[in-house]
């Protein structure tokens, strides 16, 4: 092991809880916008999220409903690529007009680190214009070194690419590094480019197989709000009383 040296955030579910009430209402909005009467309910949504990537999640609805099967490859990609752009500006209004607020501890978290000489970067699969949105926007007194958003790797979670990038980025080795995930696909991109991994889980992932992630907890925590409950994790070592520190994360993945 190495002195911990970054952290790297996932976004949705991470530090805004998106996608029940966010990415998956503005979906259904965007489908009502251009005359479709299907829509996502919780549950398919849930289903849906196995697949990484806005575009990628509706191409995959499309073919698996046998949805649009008139239109050729690159016509596909068109349709998709303009719904997915109506979809982006609904979602980032949710965010400006303060619907959906940030997840308990995460900017708490965020200034530990900065205090501490921690570097911080913001690796999503999101829309970049969504990830700036909430970067430069609800986060913008937070320094971020880095936020890789959206196309700027080829390959989605799990694949490892954008946490490969991240350590390109920082110049760090992979012990030196800490990721913040909530999902399995975010989990196992994180563990196959050979980073440390704090799950916290959401009424979405609290399900999903994160036994991958070196510590699991419900939530951050906040010190006047929000407890978290510890899934897995040596607490003997941790000594997590319902809110995560950024002193505990350097001591616990540091020599």
């Amino acid at each position: 092991m190495g002195e911990l040296k970054a952290i790297f955030f996932d976004q949705d579910g991470v530090i805004i809880d998106t996608e029940k009430d966010g990415h998956r209402v503005a979906f259904n909005e965007t489908f009502k916008e251009f005359g479709y009467e299907f829509q996502w309910d919780v549950d398919r949504y849930h289903e849906l999220l196995r697949v990484s990537g806005g575009k990628e999640r509706m191409r995959h609805y499309f073919h698996e409903e046998s949805l649009f099967r008139d239109l050729a490859k690159d016509e596909e990609y068109d349709f998709i690529k303009d719904l997915h752009k109506r979809k982006t500006e609904i979602f980032i209004s949710l965010i400006e007009t303060g619907k959906l607020p940030l997840r308990a501890g995460v900017k708490r978290l965020m200034k530990e680190a900065i205090d501490k000489g921690v570097r911080l970067g913001i690796c999503t699969t999101a829309n970049e214009r969504s990830a700036n949105a909430i970067a430069r926007g609800m986060l913008r007194d937070i320094e971020f070194e880095f936020v890789l958003a959206g196309d700027v790797v080829s390959k989605k979670k799990p694949d490892p690419e954008i946490y490969l990038l991240a350590l390109e980025r920082t110049g760090l080795e992979p012990q030196q590094c800490l990721v913040i995930e909530d999902s399995r696909n975010g989990v196992l991109a994180a563990k196959a480019a050979g980073l440390y991994v704090v799950a916290t889980t959401n009424v979405y992932t609290e399900r999903e197989d994160l036994s991958d992630a070196d510590i699991i907890v419900t939530s951050l925590g906040d010190p006047h709000g929000e407890k978290g409950v510890l899934k897995k994790g040596d607490n003997s070592k941790l000594k997590f009383d319902g809110v995560l520190h950024v002193d505990q994360l350097i001591a616990y993945f540091s020599n």
